[in-house]
């Protein structure tokens, strides 16, 4: 509910509709190339206040508050950021996000709150992540973070895997006074806020930042310890944890299943983004060193991940990059706003054309990608058209390196090793009740990623906190 006083509604939404709008500032594209720093330049406090004053605020439940994930009160922040009030604009996001300074930065708001604020009519929507990331950061900077800490309750969960989805879950325990221990297949806690999202789109430093607010919470990190290989399920159980979250996400690479993929020269999108935007020393040590790339770079997809692989690769010292997707820009699955970014930096895209096979040189690495050309034919199941080769259209894209950016699956091991788990579809998890999180083993819960697919940070942030309040609930009935 909107917390905004009553007379405050007394308010001239018309004049409020046409007032100026100023876009985002962003660093100019041939200074963003050359280093992996934020593109966006922030807001200031009077760009801020103006910016949330062009708020009309639509009658409860505004379009923007039903659009998100989190059903944040983004009008009421508005008015509280209208007014200078920053840090109880600030508060009231962490009344419903875990992460509101992480998610501010990399959820596609033009797809969710922006894209539902009214003001897309006839103007621009208010620039609701922006100002998100402004207040968050005022408060960090101004009065600190902390994560009220619940009366202890001797109950300990284990949180398998530390991303968005473990940390929803573990925010929302703590408040209820339960232990939590975190653990981890890397060295480190994120997922893939650390190994995955560039530091461009959200740079390292604004994670543990947050991180740290765990730690000061009690919150304990066992890092290098792969859940289904280095111990199991029921180990845990065995050592004292009375639930279980399970977290991890889907990490394993899609194949292309063509000839030469093993070629050198060819990375999976996960492995080249860790070792390209990552701190040696947060890496696992088999990865401990910067993707070895030449001067022409080819990337293969059309989703965020992709985008990202392109602009990293630039960013790298990459002279020429393309995007290889067998559909037309109009199917791709990746945010528009990424995408011009990358043409804005300097990659270039190939569409309708499908690989089919990488070709070596003669030093045996990588030196060209054989592709079909392709054409639209009927919507597939999910309605979108499906590309139909084009029968001798093969045609030759001179490479030195190919990233494959193909999506992700589920890694089945915790399935595979957890009796009574039931998993579908290769390794997701299934749970009886997607308010809650429950699995079909007691005590175990689960939700983000291994239980719906890839999807955004914030719907596995939310399916954490979700499930959050049944661990509890369970915790206290036991």
């Amino acid at each position: 509910m909107q917390t905004i006083p009553g007379e405050y509604l007394e308010i001239d939404r018309k004049a409020r509709v046409y007032m100026p709008y100023q876009d985002l500032t962003l660093r100019s594209a041939t200074e963003r190339v050359c280093d992996f720093g934020d593109v966006v330049i922030p807001l200031d406090s009077d760009r801020a206040m103006l910016e949330a004053s062009r708020c009309i605020h639509c009658p409860d439940p505004a379009p923007c508050m039903l659009a998100c994930p989190c059903h944040n009160d983004i009008p009421s922040a508005m008015w509280l950021i209208e007014q200078g009030r920053y840090v109880e604009a600030a508060q009231l996001y962490r009344q419903t996000s875990s992460l509101p300074e992480i998610c501010s930065r990399v959820c596609p708001h033009e797809q969710l709150c922006q894209g539902s604020c009214v003001l897309n009519k006839t103007h621009e929507p208010v620039l609701c992540g922006p100002l998100e990331t402004f207040v968050t950061c005022y408060e960090r900077k101004m009065e600190g973070v902390a994560i009220p800490v619940g009366p202890p309750s001797g109950r300990k969960v284990a949180i398998v895997g530390a991303g968005p989805a473990g940390l929803g879950c573990a925010e929302s325990l703590i408040q209820k006074g339960h232990a939590v221990t975190f653990f981890d297949s890397k060295p480190a806690p994120g997922g893939l806020l650390v190994y995955g999202i560039p530091n461009f789109k959200l740079a390292k430093e604004v994670f543990f930042c947050r991180w740290g607010d765990y730690e000061k919470a009690g919150a304990k990190f066992v890092g290098n310890t792969y859940i289904g290989n280095d111990k199991t399920i029921d180990d845990l159980f065995k050592e004292g944890f009375e639930a279980v979250f399970i977290g991890v996400g889907v990490g394993i690479d899609a194949k292309m299943e063509v000839p030469g993929e093993d070629l050198p020269g060819v990375y999976e999108a996960t492995d080249f983004l860790m070792r390209g935007n990552t701190d040696l020393n947060l890496l696992p040590e088999d990865q401990r060193e910067r993707p070895s790339i030449g001067k022409r770079v080819a990337v293969i997809g059309g989703g965020d991940t992709a985008s990202d692989c392109l602009r990293t690769a630039l960013r790298i010292g990459a002279e020429q990059v393309i995007c290889l997707y067998r559909r037309t820009e109009k199917e791709m699955p990746g945010g528009k706003k990424d995408r011009q970014m990358a043409k804005e930096e300097g990659a270039q895209y190939r569409f309708l054309t499908q690989p089919v096979k990488f070709i070596a040189g003669e030093d045996g690495q990588l030196a060209a990608i054989e592709c079909i050309e392709m054409k639209l034919g009927e919507p597939d199941a999910k309605g979108r058209r499906k590309p139909v080769p084009i029968e001798g259209s093969n045609f030759s894209v001179a490479a030195d390196t190919a990233i494959k950016a193909l999506g992700y699956w589920p890694d089945p091991v915790i399935g595979e090793s957890t009796p009574g788990l039931e998993t579908h579809d290769w390794g997701l998890i299934s749970v009886v009740d997607k308010e809650t999180g429950a699995t079909s083993r007691a005590g175990v819960f689960a939700g983000g990623d291994v239980v719906t697919g890839p999807d955004l940070v914030v719907t596995a942030m939310v399916s954490g906190r979700k499930a959050a309040i049944a661990m509890d609930e369970y915790l206290r009935g036991k």
